[in-house]
Parts: structure tokens; sequence; C-alpha cells
């Protein structure tokens, strides 16, 4: 390679023969009623024709695939999957697919299947929705770059509405996409391993809540930071941070918005749910209880409105929007304390929580912050991340279908109940349907963090989790200096955001609840699955109440820090990724329409080949939880500068709403981010607009599907289920009700580790001293004379 490749003038990817596809024009026979090298495939309920017609572009054949009457699933002509037929691939090399088609449907798409060397034919993607056309007409797009251990693809067009689609010569050429010179803009350690900055500004409010907004400004949120001072005062705090010129402005904040949930609505604008009634008592017999307020943050007038309540209060609650706009919710506490067991909807039409007896319930409890990740065909996955305390009843995983109103259990998921305050992400692109579920511990027994991390794949029949890498392993503060982590040493609190070159970023956390922060960051590849380690560490400690998530221009922000002795860190971190230190970024130079509709083409320019782009839904997120982030791969159409992005015409693979528009080049540097908004059921109810074409994935799982519970008000939650033992200090300390295991029994013992960790004096609440921190019973644990041996 040579920097010539960096000039300004633009490189061409070309593509070029051979035509890898055989019998392209379905001109050569086959031993039954398919042309040589093509198949009949499809599935599900519906009516349909597989016909060789003369109705040819070229020569004398031509296929067309028709469906008169369809329930659900599709059909397509696609080729047969044998080593004889299927063209043979190369790893991280891309192919350009072209086609001339005829199409009385928009209903269309062009489908991939590929060849693992080691597990077989399998679900690719899909690449592009054709338009209905009367006449022959071209279409083209390119593969994403093959995956490792793929030798042959196969694919054709899907048909999954009724109508028809003629299809004839089809092309497959391999595409030499230049890859630009590195040029390392940083120092060697930088362009390796990226760099951190800790800004001069420091966030001056207490936020447990972040919200990157499609103006590409920040939302953090406080409410009264867990501080009871505060909310005895009805001090309630948010702010919002504009990245382009480092500035916090404070918002007036109407009710206590700490431990909400929140997630953007189609239109831009912030749902934020539940918050905090009240704090625990001092005598630990009433713990937290949840707000039913709801309200909407608008980032153009940076102000709350108040929508409907909600049915009951939902302290710590999940936030998923579904694929027509609505938002369903689970779990959290009441109003009371007990944990909540009804499931809410926001109607994104009526702008309204919706009664109960318009929502199906099962009457579960799904948890504090149960992350509850949207599925291709609008099903959830609960992948077993949530807050506090152990996991669901039964494997700690589990499907949810809500037409079906059914739960069913999905297995592998490693030591269940130690996976609070782990993390859960969709991998990119989220048409793998693939989730990773990373770290973990447990805020009641209090062990050490954990190293697991599990990944399933959703498209299987029946999906279950396997082993993924452990995760690596940094330095850890225990309050007497910072030391490499050791054997199974872990952590909580982890942040995972999705990145612009399709790996994850993997940050911050801790090794105990609320107690010994972790320095160490790596990328996860979902490509290989493997971690890259020894990234540059957040030199702040991140742990209980912090949140990390990427801005437009491709780094990734870091705020928060809430240990067990109350204080709050408010320093503010920027992540520069090592792709920023590569060189000059790509630029998207303009784009033709900001208004995206499902199964549309959209066109931008460019100026130099650019490998991938993909959108990528801003962050909502709260303590190591945002089952909203994901990103969306864009095939591509390419034509010197100008490129056509397909996008998917499934709105549960990217529900509506503003998305991150990146370009990315061969070595995965992005340009800065377009916003683009994505049309929701409105666009879709169009007459001549595509449905979604939903694969059948996860549809043979082994075990049953749970029956719907009896129907209750709620369940008992043990008042300390945060894990704090309340007869010391005020609500905003954490004295942990189950110390780590390595610290003895003894008041010596406690008091040296609540000492290590800037505990400070601590008033006993009341006559109980169930930790015997208090042993001359003055009402001040860990003083001088609760030291003397007696």
């Amino acid at each position: 390679m040579t920097t010539a490749l960096l000039m300004s003038v633009p490189q061409t990817a070309q593509a070029g023969p051979p035509n890898l596809v055989s019998n392209p024009g379905f001109e050569t026979a086959g031993t039954g009623d398919m042309p040589a090298c093509w198949s009949k495939s499809g599935w599900g309920d519906n009516d349909f024709t597989f016909e060789t017609v003369a109705d040819a572009h070229s020569g004398a054949k031509a296929m067309k695939v028709s469906l008169t009457r369809r329930v659900d699933g599709d059909r397509k002509a696609l080729i047969t999957e044998t080593t004889a037929c299927a063209p043979q691939v190369t790893p991280e090399k891309q192919y350009d697919l072209s086609l001339w088609y005829k199409s009385t449907t928009p209903d269309t798409s062009v489908t991939l299947f590929r060849h693992d060397t080691t597990a077989g034919w399998q679900y690719w993607t899909d690449l592009k929705t054709l338009e209905t056309s009367a006449e022959y007409r071209r279409a083209e797009v390119r593969t994403p770059s093959v995956p490792p251990g793929t030798d042959r693809i196969a694919w054709g067009v899907s048909v999954y509405g009724t109508g028809s689609v003629t299809t004839d010569d089809y092309v497959m050429e391999e595409v030499a996409v230049p890859v630009p010179e590195p040029q390392c803009t940083g120092t060697p350690e930088e362009c390796l391993k990226g760099r951190w900055d800790v800004l001069p500004v420091q966030n001056p409010v207490r936020s447990m809540h972040s919200v990157v907004m499609h103006n590409g400004k920040v939302l953090v949120i406080a409410g009264s930071g867990n501080d009871p001072g505060l909310f005895e005062a009805g001090t309630f705090t948010s702010a919002v941070h504009d990245p382009a010129n480092g500035t916090f402005r404070t918002i007036p904040t109407p009710v206590d918005m700490f431990c909400a949930g929140h997630v953007q609505l189609r239109d831009g604008k912030i749902l934020i749910m539940s918050g905090n009634k009240g704090y625990p008592s001092a005598d630990g017999t009433i713990g937290y209880q949840g707000l039913k307020d709801s309200f909407v943050f608008d980032p153009q007038t940076e102000t709350y409105t108040r929508t409907s309540d909600m049915n009951g209060g939902h302290w710590y609650p999940s936030a998923t929007i579904l694929g027509n706009g609505d938002v369903i919710s689970f779990g959290g506490l009441k109003e009371d304390s007990t944990g909540n067991v009804t499931a809410e909807l926001f109607d994104a039409e009526q702008n309204k929580w919706l009664p109960i007896n318009e929502v199906n319930q099962t009457w579960s409890y799904w948890g504090l912050y149960p992350s509850m990740i949207l599925m291709q065909d609008g099903r959830l996955f609960y992948s077993g991340s949530h807050t506090f305390g152990n996991g669901t009843a039964g494997t700690g995983a589990s499907i949810y279908d809500y037409e079906a109103n059914s739960i069913t259990d999905v297995p592998g998921l490693r030591a269940k109940d130690e996976r609070d305050e782990s993390a859960s992400v969709l991998l990119p692109p989220a048409q793998d349907q693939r989730v990773l579920t990373i770290g973990g511990g447990n805020n009641e027994t209090n062990p050490v963090a954990n190293r697991y991390t599990d990944i399933i794949d959703l498209k299987e029949p029946n999906p279950a989790y396997v082993h993924g890498p452990p995760l690596p392993q940094g330095e850890v503060d225990q309050g007497q200096g910072r030391r490499p982590q050791t054997g199974a040493e872990g952590k909580m609190y982890v942040s995972a955001v999705l990145l612009p070159d399709g790996k994850v970023f993997e940050t911050g956390g801790a090794l105990h609840d609320r107690a010994d922060p972790v320095y160490e960051a790596s990328f996860f590849d979902p490509v290989t699955d493997t971690y890259q380690a020894g990234l540059a560490s957040d030199p702040i400690p991140r742990g209980y109440h912090s949140s990390s998530f990427l801005l437009p221009d491709g780094r990734v922000m870091s705020v928060g820090d809430n240990p067990g002795n109350g204080t709050y860190n408010h320093n503010v971190s920027i992540y520069t990724p090592p792709y920023l230190l590569k060189g000059p970024r790509p630029q998207v130079t303009s784009v033709l329409d900001g208004e995206w509709t499902y199964g549309d083409t959209q066109r931008i320019t460019v100026d130099r080949p650019i490998a991938r782009a993909e959108l990528i839904r801003p962050a909502a997120v709260t303590h190591s939880s945002d089952p909203n982030q994901r990103f969306v791969d864009l095939p591509m159409t390419v034509e010197g500068n100008n490129v056509d992005l397909n996008v998917t015409s499934n709105p549960n693979l990217a529900p509506p709403g503003w998305y991150m528009l990146f370009a990315v080049d061969a070595n995965g540097v992005p340009s800065v981010a377009e916003w683009v908004h994505l049309g929701g059921p409105s666009a879709m109810a169009a007459a001549d607009h595509p449905s979604a074409h939903v694969h059948d994935f996860a549809t043979d799982l082994a075990r049953a599907p749970k029956k719907p519970l009896n129907k209750r008000s709620s369940v008992d939650v043990d008042p300390q289920i945060a894990g704090c033992d309340r007869h010391y200090g005020n609500a905003a300390v954490c004295v942990p009700t189950a110390f780590p295991k390595k610290v003895a029994r003894t008041t010596a013992a406690r008091c040296a580790w609540l000492a290590a960790h800037d505990y400070g004096r601590l008033k006993v609440n009341g006559a109980d001293d169930p930790l015997r921190l208090d042993r001359n019973g003055d009402g001040v644990a860990c003083g001088k004379g609760d030291m003397r041996s007696r």
C-alpha cells in the first residue's frame, strides 16, 4: 500500500469478471422442475408457485416466484447450496450482486445464506428491497465483508407478500475496496490503545442516566442524585451537555427521576418513566418506593412535559421501544416497595400509558432494570442482565412473546444469580440477532465479580447461550492502591458501547458492590468473538451509577461514579478510539434525504471509498443497561462517490426514531455521524410500502412456554434489596449487608474495610447493630471504643 491512497482524488472500488453464478439466466435445465443449480426455498403458511417462464430479460428463460395467499413466511428461488453450484468466496472480501427483475409486490428482499466450514449452511442477511416494476429493471447491491470460516454463499430473491417476482441474469463479482495506508496521528501507544482525556469542566449534577439526543447533545439526569437531603429539599436536577463546546446547562426537573427508565421515542423526544417516590426508612423496614409519574423531554425546548401516569410505580423499570414505536416496560418497585408485576405499554400515537386491561399480562416479576431486547420478529429476549440480587427463576434468560403472552426459558447462561449489573448488547449488526452478556456480580452475597461472557445466537431454532472468552483483566483498587487482577476476578457495573467500526467497547466497572473500581478496557470483535485486551483505561473510577456512551463524532463519553460511601465523582472522561488516530476520516459530503422509511434506498455522497455504512441508535443508558442500543447494517450499492444505502424493511430490527449514520472505510475509520430519521408506523401504513421480512428464528424452543400466572397485585421484595444495611448512616450511604468474602466477620476487619473505602463517621440508626460495628453502644459505628478487645 502507498500513501497515494490517502490523496483527495477518489479511488473507485472496482468489480470485475468472472461472474461467479452458475446458470445465471436459468437456461440450463435441471434434473427436476427447477433449472440447474437453482432450488425452491422458503417457509411458512402461504400458497406459492415456482415457474420457469419465457418472459426473459435475455435468452429464453426466467424464474417467476408467486404468492397467492400468505399468513407468514416467504418463498425464494435460491442458488443450490452445494459445492457444484454455490459460488466460492474469500473471507473479508466483498462481492457485488446484481440481477434483472420484474415485480408486482414491494414485499421482496435479496437474501443471502452462507456456508460455515464448521456449522454448515445458515442464513446470513437481507441486502435490498426491490421496488415494484412492470418492466425489467436492474438491481445491484454489495455484500458485507465475508465472515471468517465462510467458503461459499447462496442467494436469491425472497417474496414475502402476495404477488410475484420474475428474475433473470444474475451476476456476482468480487470487489476490490481500496484500503488507505494508516497514518498514526498520536503516540504509538495511543494508536494501539486509544486515549482518555478528562475534561476541564465537571458534570454539575449527580447524574445516573445519560441520553444522547438527535441534536448531538447529551441529557444527563440526576433527580435527587441518591442524596436524601436533596430529596427532602425537593431539589431535583438534570443537565444538557453540548460536546461541541464542552458546556453543561442545568435543567429544571419536575420530580425525582432518580433511577427512572428512559427511551427515545420515534419523534426524538425522550420518554422518562417512574423514579423515586421515597428513600428507605432509617430502620430498614421500608425500601425504595417507585413513582407512577411519566414525562417526555423535548431536545429542542429542553423542557419536561407530563404524560399520563403509569398504572403503578416502577422504580428501576425496563424500557424497550417496539417496531411500531410504542414502548413496553416491566419490573421495578411499586409505591409501597413491593415488586411490580404489571407490564406497561406506552401508546406513541395516543401519547399515553394504556390501562392495565388493554395490555397483555403474565403477572411475572422481572426484577429491576431487566434487559429486554427487541427481536426481529417482535418478541422480547430477556438476556439475564438485571440490577440487584438474583436473576429470575428458571434458567435466567427467556423469550417473551407478547402476542402469545408466553414466556419460554432459554438455557446456557452461566451464574444466572451473579449477573447483577452485567451488560447485554445486541451485537453488530442487528441483522445477526446475537446477544453478548458481560460480567456481573450479586449485591446480596457480594462475591468477587465474574469474568463470564456468554453469547446467544437467536437465529438458531433452539437458541442457547454458549461460553464466550473470559473478560480481560486490568487493575483493581481495594483501598490500598492499584494492583493487577488475579484468578477469576472480573467486574460488575460494566459499560458496553457499540462502535461504528463494528466492535463493542467494554469499559469501567468494579470488583464488588459499590466498591473496588477496576481500571480496564477492551474491544470485543463480534466477527471473531475475541477480545482485544489492554486498551487505555479511564483514569476515573466508573462503578455504580456510571455511564459510557457513543458520541456522534465517534468518541466515547463516560460520566459518574457513586461508591457506597455516598460520594459522587463529577469528572467527565472522553475516550478517543484508535480508529480516530489512523489519519483522515471519510466524509459524508451529502445526504439527499434525512427522512428515511423502511425498505428505502437512500443516496449519500462520500469523499472516498467506504467499506460499510450503518445506523447506530443513540444511547439511553443507566446501570449498565441500554436494551435499545443497536447497530443496523446498511448494504450498499456503489457508483463512484455515490453510495445507495439499502434500509431494512423490518422495523423490529431498527425501531422508528433518530439514528446516527456512519460511513466507515476499509481501515475501520468512521466519518462523523449524520443524523437521519427512520419512519415508523405512519410510513409503514402506505399501501405501496413493504411489510417486514421476518425470518423463522428461535421457533423450536426445547422448553415449553410458561403459562401466565394468576392475577396478583405485586410480589414481596426485601426492603434491603439494594444490598445496603440501613442501620448505619443515611440513605445515600451503602454499608453492605454482605461484606466481600475476604473480609473477616469481625468488628475490626469490617471497620478496617469501611475505613479503607472512605466511609467516615457512621451514625447507628436505632438500637439494632446487626453487623456488630458499635460494640460500645455509643451510637457511632467503628469508633475507637468499638475496637477495644473485651
